[in-house]
């Protein structure tokens, strides 16, 4: 077994690197035909989902391998490999088979323990059976990943420690209240009308919402999401279908709005959302930070009854020779406060400065050093505090008064990688946006359940007994040629036996064959057996060799038995 993955998740790039490097459904596709017509491939298969790109591949050299599919992901995913490079990792082997097993587990996940990753590792099987891209190996392991993932889920309490990504981001834009209460009786809207989007719709619908209306590219889809949504026992919710140019005005009504499509640009802009605000209070939806500032700076002046020092970087500041970035907020650095705490050389610039002269050009005095550099700093910053009259001291910060934000009108949940929603619209007031980047950064400190170590220890077993049965299942078309080549050979030898022997009758010629079949049989059984057992274990890929060079087995009949098993498990395969 020559398993490699290369890929990027959440957990190795920031949003903002997955969300350029995601792939679309064509995208994915040539993805795979590209893996399995380079060198060192011969079977591959895609898992991308909304926060991680995975590329799984059989590969006869490792180095190569990796090389190879590192470039063919930034090919395909329009971010340079140089970029691209310090994001990836690698698993190979039994590592990788660790890594595929505990992402169906969901211990990988942004919101450890959820289940629709199975749902996301079938139709990436799927995929590459349809394109002929999975062969042995890669229907093998993901077919066991996905009853791993089954089996964690029903044996252990893993869907106590997390939900789905949809009914995280919903706890995300309650803000904590009980997701049933907050949703109650409000009108949603649903972009799209995928699986993502269908588990959205499903979920707000079981928490009583009161309306949801699907918006998708393709009518008839948004159509058939609303019909089995208003179909649905076990709910009441009223659902109804409309285009993707109607968007705007149902975004107006809406209270929730989810979108999770498969566009590649914005699909709600930043304009879009404070229109449909402004059409739903007629309030202005833009929160202006430069009047906040402002707002901030009267209201402390209200209160004090002093006059406000000009802000850091004011026109005052025009060729400071001061670093800006380092004055604390809300001081000048015509101020004294500002330079509290700097060193001699640095206060003997800006008192210079400050005075009206011009700063102390430093460099001719590079490599100076000791008492008597130290006497004449601090001799100038003498006649400088002389000449302006005070001396640098230290000082409190004016009180800042926080501007609270007004309570949003308009939930958005962006679940779409690359997003769906401009992140320009966290800045606005009276909207409340969840994206992925900001699932991310909640779901970083959650807690793990006590559940996750059971899963640990399931996912380390099944490694082990996978591991073991790819390596039996190697060298078993060697013991089939051993076989094969026996039962020749008593065939030979009993067509000798009949030349020498013509009137031997039928009752004993079968029972002399049936006879040296159980010799041979016998001789064959007890090193078949052992090598299957010593070949399942950590380092008995080599056993095949041994065997083949021992009875001088032919190369090419043990790779035709194997084209034949293969043929079978592709005639045989079928979802887990």
């Amino acid at each position: 077994m020559s398993l490699l993955v290369v890929g990027l998740s959440h957990r190795s790039a920031p949003v903002s690197v997955l969300e350029r490097a995601s792939l679309n459904a064509g995208a994915q596709l040539k993805l795979l035909q590209d893996t399995v017509a380079a060198e060192p491939a011969t079977e591959a298969a895609v898992l991308a989902t909304c926060n991680r790109i995975e590329l799984y591949a059989d590969v006869d050299k490792f180095h190569a391998g990796v090389a190879e599919l590192s470039t063919l992901l930034a090919q395909h995913s329009g971010v340079g490999l140089e970029e691209l490079t310090p994001y990836l990792y690698v698993h190979y082997e039994d590592r990788a088979v660790h890594h595929l097993f505990s992402v169906a587990c969901g211990l990988d996940s942004m919101v450890v323990g959820e289940g629709q990753i199975l749902g996301q590792i079938k139709d990436s099987l799927a995929r590459a059976q349809d394109l002929h891209t999975a062969g042995r190996l890669l229907n093998d392991l993901f077919q066991q990943a996905l009853r791993v993932g089954k089996r964690a889920h029903s044996e252990t309490g893993i869907d106590r420690a997390g939900q789905s990504l949809v009914t995280f981001g919903l706890e995300q834009l309650s803000a904590g209240a009980d997701v049933q209460q907050w949703a109650r009786g409000k009108r949603a809207l649903v972009i799209g009308a995928g699986s993502m989007s269908s588990l959205a719709a499903a979920t707000l619908a079981r928490a009583g919402v009161a309306e949801i209306v699907v918006a998708n590219r393709t009518f008839e889809r948004a159509e058939r999401l609303a019909r089995i949504l208003s179909e649905g026992d076990d709910t009441d919710v009223l659902a109804r279908a409309v285009p993707m140019d109607s968007v705007p005005g149902e975004l107006t009504r809406a209270d929730v709005a989810v979108s999770c499509t498969g566009a590649t640009g914005l699909v709600l802009t930043a304009d879009a959302v404070v229109a449909s605000v402004q059409g739903r209070t007629g309030a202005p939806a833009l929160e202006d930070a430069a009047g906040a500032d402002t707002a901030v700076r009267e209201t402390a002046v209200r209160d004090t009854g002093e006059t406000p020092l000009p802000g850091a970087g004011s026109a005052a500041d025009e060729n400071c020779p001061l670093d800006l970035s380092s004055v604390p907020s809300g001081f000048s650095v015509m101020g004294e406060a500002a330079v509290a705490g700097m060193d001699a050389a640095t206060l003997e610039q800006h008192g210079a400065w400050a005075a009206g002269g011009t700063a102390v050009d430093r460099t001719r005095e590079a490599g100076r050093s000791g008492p008597e550099a130290d006497t004449e700093l601090i001799g100038a910053l003498a006649a400088t505090a002389t000449r302006v009259g005070r001396i640098p001291e230290r000082r409190r910060p004016e009180p800042v008064v926080e501007v609270p934000r007004p309570e949003p009108v308009l939930f958005l949940l962006d679940l779409a990688m690359p997003r769906d929603v401009d992140a320009a619209v966290h800045r606005l007031a009276g909207v409340r946006l969840v994206d992925i980047e900001s699932l991310a950064d909640a779901s970083a400190d959650a807690p793990m359940a006590a559940d996750v170590d059971m899963v640990r220890r399931i996912v380390a077993d099944e490694v082990t007994a996978f591991g073991a049965a790819q390596r039996a299942a190697h060298i078993t078309p060697t013991v089939v040629a051993l076989r094969s080549m026996a039962a020749d050979v008593v065939a030979g030898e009993i067509a000798r036996l009949e030349g020498r022997l013509p009137g031997l009758d039928d009752k004993h010629r079968a029972e002399i064959t049936q006879t040296v079949k159980r010799v041979v049989d016998k001789l064959l059984h007890a090193p078949t057996v052992r090598v299957k057992q010593l070949a399942a274990e950590p380092g008995g890929a080599g056993y095949a060799d041994a065997l083949r060079t021992l009875f001088d087995l032919d190369q090419e009949t043990v790779a035709s038995v194997s084209r034949a098993e293969n043929s079978t498990t592709e005639k045989n395969r079928g979802p887990a």
